[in-house]
């Protein structure tokens, strides 16, 4: 009994966190992969600082979102990647948006926690599905982590957490369920429409 109240908890809050994720891609009127991540950024006034320009983070930090005097700032490693670099700004947009304001001065930096905290994965998963909207990628028709790191230009890691995902989901094929997720795959039709005819 335990187990599955337990389960039901975990998936209302992976609910919530999807779901969060594809209104900011309605909210900010998202239509092509890859998201322009920088630009939901700008529309909703965050500013995205390169740690390189205020040498802001600690060691092994790569990302941290901060208030400062009412405006947020997200600050990202720019040794890293572009894929990567995508990746942790979307996180970090994540902490934001689901309002994960008890993290906002956390100091540990990823690697030093015992056990991820609850928030970290929820941030992660914000960023995954934000990133890579699964109605998306089954519109494309897309299973492999190749072709989801190419198109979500997304590293090769989250592109393979992303397509063993997506393989759960075609096995259950319960796509376009909800209103929401309806209204996030409408926004993507015509580029969609015009992948699928090679018109990239």
């Amino acid at each position: 009994m335990f187990v599955v109240i337990k389960k039901m908890i975990n998936y209302g809050k992976y609910k919530y966190v999807r779901n969060a994720s594809w209104q900011v891609l309605l909210d900010y009127n998202v239509s092509r992969l890859p998201v322009k991540i920088t630009d939901i950024a700008k529309q909703a006034d965050i500013k995205v600082v390169k740690n390189s320009d205020c040498h802001f983070l600690k060691d092994n930090q790569i990302g941290l979102s901060i208030l400062i005097d009412g405006k947020w700032y997200i600050v990202f490693d720019d040794n890293m990647s572009s894929e990567r670099a995508r990746f942790t700004i979307a996180h970090e947009l994540g902490h934001i948006f689901l309002g994960h304001i008890s993290l906002l001065n956390r100091s540990k930096s990823e690697n030093e926690y015992k056990e991820k905290p609850e928030e970290e994965t929820q941030a992660d998963m914000f960023a995954a599905r934000l990133l890579a909207p699964a109605c998306v990628l089954w519109g494309l028709h897309l299973h492999s982590a190749n072709e989801i790191s190419q198109i979500c230009n997304i590293s090769y890691q989250a592109a393979t957490y992303r397509a063993q995902r997506m393989e759960l989901l075609y096995k259950r094929n319960k796509f376009l369920t909800s209103q929401l997720e309806r209204k996030v795959y409408s926004n993507f039709e015509d580029f969609i429409n015009q992948y699928n005819k090679g018109i990239k």
